[in-house]
């Protein structure tokens, strides 16, 4: 699929310069056809057995298309609701206590952070953060117990450092900016677990997500949230132990309808191809930093990445003047800077429409 019909796929671009896929990734027409025909099968038919063999099915299509886009075999993925899901779940799987030591960065998201403060506060677990270039070199080898920080980071675009596939502590990425952003292979990253988002670069609806496992991580996780979703074989009773692959960490529910939509999201992705997806969103995002530093602005320290955060004299209120201008873009919170998201659907018209919309 060439980029021209990639856009032809997203109905708000009719309208908008959407640039806010960092937060939510436009959602293509086909994904809400796909939820709408599960819905629809739903109300016909009912919801007996068929229904839930149909939900099996998708989640083992999901599985493999979103393993696919990590690099990982499916037996190595779990399907979660959100990155911030899979990760308190790797965090608190742990069995950190007050001896141990969790190293993160400076510029994390909450959805790390909360997974963070939770394991300081209720286990005791100490906390330490170092800027994200030094963080494979700030790892103090006689405490800490896990490195937890961004794969790309969500207020910059920087990218974290490639000495993390070097330690021999176990390292949890947030890959919410990484996964259908840039190129991600998990094994070539080193990481033991990657957390990812199906609502952002995905384009999928909320409430989708992922978490890769290595082998050895999940070893070494206590799985103590149970249920029938997550259980070998669920009609073992108190016998009942959960997978001994990543299904162990798989939300307790997802819906047909959802994961139909992600299914079909991601589908569109994959016939343009991951590498044109990933090579057209960093050259349109590499050429709004060129027409911001033209207008006077100056972008934020960024990776080669699909985010630009440039300054801003007042961040909420040039956010709310873009969307005037049907310009869709988010502010970060406590920083000068407003964010662009650039994807691979996004085109010239949708820089220059932001260009334009700026404040002199």
């Amino acid at each position: 699929m060439a980029p021209n019909d990639l856009r032809d796929e997203f109905p708000v671009l009719r309208r908008l310069a959407y640039l806010n896929a960092g937060t939510d990734g436009p959602l293509p027409a086909a994904a809400v056809r796909a939820a709408a025909d599960e819905l629809a099968r739903e109300a016909e038919d009912g919801r007996a057995r068929a229904h839930f063999e149909r939900r099996v099915e998708l989640n083992g299509q999901l599985r493999e298309s979103y393993a696919a886009a990590l690099g990982c075999e499916p037996g190595r993925l779990a399907l979660t609701s959100c990155t911030s899901e899979g990760i308190a779940q790797v965090i608190s799987g742990l069995g950190l206590g007050p001896s141990d030591e969790i190293l993160t960065s400076d510029e994390e998201h909450p959805g790390l952070l909360g997974a963070l403060a939770g394991a300081r506060d209720v286990k005791g677990v100490t906390v330490r953060m170092a800027p994200l270039a030094d963080v494979a070199d700030a790892v103090d080898p006689g405490a800490t117990r896990l490195v937890a920080c961004s794969h790309v980071g969500w207020m910059s675009g920087r990218v974290a450092p490639e000495g993390l596939a070097d330690l021999d502590v176990p390292v949890l990425l947030d890959g919410a900016q990484g996964i259908g952003a840039i190129p991600v292979d998990v094994r070539a990253l080193g990481c033991d677990a990657y957390a990812g988002a199906g609502q952002k670069w995905m384009c999928g609806p909320d409430g989708t997500g992922m978490l890769y496992l290595s082998a050895n991580l999940r070893e070494q996780l206590r799985i103590e949230r149970r249920g029938y979703a997550n259980l070998a074989d669920p009609d073992a009773g108190l016998e009942a132990h959960p997978h001994a692959d990543a299904r162990a960490l798989d939300s307790m529910s997802l819906s047909a309808e959802t994961v139909a939509c992600a299914l079909a999201a991601a589908r569109v992705l994959e016939r343009t191809g991951w590498p044109t997806v990933h090579e057209r969103a960093r050259e349109l995002a590499a050429r709004l930093v060129t027409l911001l530093g033209e207008r006077g602005r100056t972008v934020a320290p960024r990776g080669d990445t699909t985010l630009v955060s440039f300054e801003s004299p007042d961040p909420e209120r040039e956010r709310e003047h873009l969307l005037r201008r049907g310009v869709i873009v988010r502010n970060i919170p406590g920083s000068p800077w407003l964010r662009a998201s650039v994807g691979a659907w996004n085109d010239e018209d949708d820089l220059d429409r932001l260009l334009d919309a700026l404040p002199r």
